[in-house]
C-alpha cells in the first residue's frame, strides 16, 4: 500500500512561489496584449499570442531559479527543461486564445474580462501541474 504524501512547508512554499512567478509572467503577457491589442491594433487573438510568448519567458527564468529549483537538483537538463516549457506554453497560450475567443464571441464578454477568466482556469488547472510534475521535476528528496 503506498503512503499518501503529507503537504509539508516546502509543498506550501514551491506552491506559492510558482504563483508569484506566474502572476509576474501573467502581468507581463496582460500588460503587452493590452498594448498590442489597443494601441498596435492586433487582433487580441494574435496579441495574446505575442504577449503569451514573452510573459512565458519571464515565468520560465523564475521558475527555474527560484520558484522549483530546490537543493537536490532536476531530474531535467536545462534544455530538455526548455522544451517542456515552452510545450506547455505552446499548449496553455492555446487555451487561453481559444477560451478568450469563445467567451467573447459566444457568450460577448469583453475579451479583457474573458482572458482573466480563463487564464484562471488554465494557471490552475492546467500550467501549475505540468511545471511541478513534469517540466520542474526534481530529484526525490531522502524524506520521500
Amino acid at each position: 500500500m503506498k503512503r499518501v504524501k503529507k503537504i509539508d512547508r516546502k509543498d506550501i512554499s514551491t506552491f506559492i512561489k510558482a504563483q508569484l512567478s506566474a502572476f509576474s509572467g501573467g502581468v507581463t503577457d496582460y500588460g503587452i496584449m493590452i498594448f498590442l491589442t489597443e494601441i498596435a491594433h492586433i487582433h487580441f487573438t494574435i496579441s495574446i499570442l505575442i504577449s503569451g510568448t514573452i510573459g512565458g519567458i519571464v515565468n520560465f527564468c523564475i521558475n527555474r531559479f527560484w520558484a522549483f529549483k530546490n537543493q537536490i537538483g532536476y531530474v531535467i537538463s536545462p534544455q530538455n527543461q526548455l522544451f517542456r516549457f515552452f510545450s506547455v506554453v505552446i499548449v496553455s497560450v492555446t487555451l487561453k486564445s481559444s477560451g478568450t475567443y469563445i467567451f467573447h464571441h459566444l457568450i460577448n464578454i469583453d475579451y479583457r474580462i474573458g482572458r482573466i477568466i480563463i487564464d484562471l482556469v488554465v494557471s490552475y488547472g492546467f500550467n501549475y501541474p505540468m511545471m511541478r510534475y513534469w517540466v520542474f521535476k526534481n530529484l526525490p528528496s531522502i524524506d520521500e
